[in-house]
């Protein structure tokens, strides 16, 4: 009997792994969760490898014999991320040969601080795409407004592409435009898109994490307002993701998408991102079984990742309710809240929790090359 986490991929979705560690790689525990439960992918970020390199000693060789040999701080985390991500990439690689380029794929971002330059971050992706050298990875870029010319750029070249940071309606339409625009570019090339993949990575519980105080507040007034804005708590995450599958499926069932499919190109599946719960008085798991459905992805934390597997209950439920996530949308107007700046902040807020973690990363990195140096 397949446990609940392995069952998910009955009903079109795929999971992954958000979380990376050398030791995690090597111990075969990840290979474990390939074979036992389906795992289909893993992404990585600033804040997971400041926890890996900073909090363990995995590293601290490679970060010896980088250091003598004159690497900056970034260079050696560049190093060390490549490292990892290839290894597991390596690990995936069964995964995305069955799954014909569908799955298997191991994300890695490039340097917050570049979220609103495009040339930049073309440069960096490119540079990374080449040095990662593995058909199954993805290279994450920001979904910024300064990314969206970026992304069409690196699908144009055929670089697999994780867009991340997304919270709003809006700016994920025109992050799948700007994915379908990539492909026609590359048709026009006379390049192949058969194996060119990509996700869209919508965040959820920042979202409600936001957005509950706010309503909260209201409900506390008492006012002719209250009773709708209690209604709303904990809801306008999972209502935006099946807003967002929404126009999914409307780009990539289009005529102008179905003349690339034609010639072999896949949908950029949306995945759900920042799926653990924040609010302790919300199931654990509500982000994962709300948004089980088709052609998605859902990149899920260890701890929530170990949990579902003893207590998910797996169904096709992403699509219930799609009247109702428009209701409760035109009910957050009623009530106030401006769902655009909200998500505006978020993203301002987004680049900052990653630019944060990796300065923090580098500063750890520089006193740990200077005891290196220092050392025989």
């Amino acid at each position: 009997m397949k446990n609940p986490l392995a069952k998910i991929p009955t009903f079109g979705q795929s999971i992954w792994l958000d979380y990376i560690r050398r030791k995690f790689i090597a111990s075969g525990e990840l290979k474990k969760l390939i074979d036992e439960d389906e795992l289909r992918g893993l992404t990585s970020n600033p804040a997971i490898f400041e926890e890996a390199i900073s909090n363990s000693d995995d590293y601290a060789d490679t970060i010896k014999k980088l250091a003598k040999a004159g690497k900056s701080a970034e260079e050696i985390f560049l190093n060390l991320a490549i490292e990892d991500v290839q290894s597991a990439a390596d690990l995936f690689k069964g995964v995305y040969e069955k799954t014909n380029a569908l799955d298997g794929y191991v994300s890695l971002e490039v340097s917050p601080g570049l979220a609103l330059v495009t040339e930049g971050t073309i440069t960096e992706a490119r540079s990374s795409w080449v040095t990662l050298d593995r058909k199954n990875v993805m290279i994450k870029v920001p979904g910024t407004n300064e990314g969206l010319p970026a992304i069409e750029q690196l699908i144009s070249d055929g670089i697999n592409i994780n867009v991340t940071l997304l919270f709003g309606l809006d700016r994920y339409s025109k992050v799948a435009d700007a994915y379908i625009t990539g492909l026609e570019k590359r048709v026009e090339k006379g390049e192949s898109i058969e194996n060119v993949a990509s996700v869209a990575s919508f965040f959820l519980s920042r979202i409600d994490t936001l957005i509950d105080p706010m309503l909260q507040e209201i409900v506390d007034q008492k006012s002719d307002h209250s009773t709708l804005a209690k209604g709303l708590l904990g809801k306008i995450a999972i209502t935006s993701a099946r807003l967002a599958y929404k126009i999914f499926k409307e780009k990539f069932s289009s005529d102008r998408f179905i003349a690339l499919k034609e010639k072999g190109a896949k949908p950029q599946r949306l995945l759900w991102a920042s799926t653990s719960t924040k609010n302790p008085t919300y199931n654990e798991l509500m982000y994962i079984e709300a948004l089980i459905g088709p052609e998605t992805v859902n990149t899920v934390p260890k701890e929530t990742l170990n949990s579902y597997r003893k207590h998910g209950n797996p169904a096709n439920r992403l699509e219930e309710g799609i009247e109702e996530a428009e209701i409760s949308h035109q009910q957050l107007k009623e009530v106030g809240i401006d769902l655009d700046a909200v998500t505006k902040q978020l993203e301002e807020e987004g680049i900052q929790k990653f630019i944060k973690p990796f300065d923090s990363l580098m500063s750890a990195l520089n006193e740990k090359r200077e005891e290196k140096l220092e050392s025989k």
